[in-house]
């Protein structure tokens, strides 16, 4: 029977209940030039994707000058760390099933589309960096989610089979990029949805889900 070895979590929505504060910095930097994105456009459109890559479907649908691409990246990261040192905090369920899963033999990493320093802050401000093998962002390849390549490179980083791989995502652009890198994935709603007793049922599933294809 195939086993899972190890589990990749994404952690915006996953780890962190993050969406709102990138929501949040990327409208403050955004309304210094005139300009905003609405929750509804986030949630459907732009959740998940890497900052540079909204600016530039903004610019495509709504002439954002691609002069201040690099000013409002800047600015909005400026904002995320103002908003991960006051709302980032550990969550109990969440320190239990990373240290449980650890400790059971699990392999655990992190591939976010945040940049290094917001995902080293947030995993290090929730204290779940102690359980992580390594983290990789959106600086670590070259093609973001919904392309498959940090999963792809979490598994290889790992030396293991896609299969020995539950992949833990929460939205269409992580979903795509999991499935595409051939791993197991558990989709999740939200971050109350990544706990122990839910892990390892997902787990289950997959185990026997390998099987059952043999």
């Amino acid at each position: 029977m195939l086993k899972i070895k190890a589990i990749i979590f994404d952690m915006d929505g996953v780890l962190i209940e993050a969406k709102d504060w990138h929501y949040e910095a990327l409208n403050k930097a955004l309304r210094l030039f005139g300009y905003t994105i609405s929750r509804y456009e986030h949630l459907v459109t732009y959740d998940g994707l890497p900052t540079r890559q909204k600016l530039e479907m903004l610019t495509i649908e709504r002439n954002l000058p691609r002069a201040l691409h690099g000013f409002i990246n800047e600015m909005k990261q400026i904002y995320t760390m103002e908003i991960i040192y006051q709302k980032c905090k550990p969550t109990f369920y969440h320190e239990y099933a990373l240290s449980k899963l650890k400790s059971e033999g699990y392999r655990l990493a992190v591939a976010s589309n945040s940049i290094r320093n917001s995902v080293e802050m947030m995993m290090e401000k929730s204290r779940l960096s102690q359980y992580l093998e390594f983290m990789l962002s959106n600086q670590d390849v070259t093609k973001s989610k919904p392309d498959p390549e940090i999963y792809l490179t979490s598994i290889s980083k790992l030396g293991l089979e896609p299969l020995e791989c539950l992949i833990v995502e929460d939205n269409p652009n992580g979903i795509k990029a999991a499935k595409a890198s051939g791993g197991h994935v558990y989709q999740v709603e939200n971050v109350r949805d990544v706990n122990y007793q839910a892990i390892k049922a997902a787990i289950k599933q997959a185990e026997e889900g390998s099987e059952k294809l043999k």
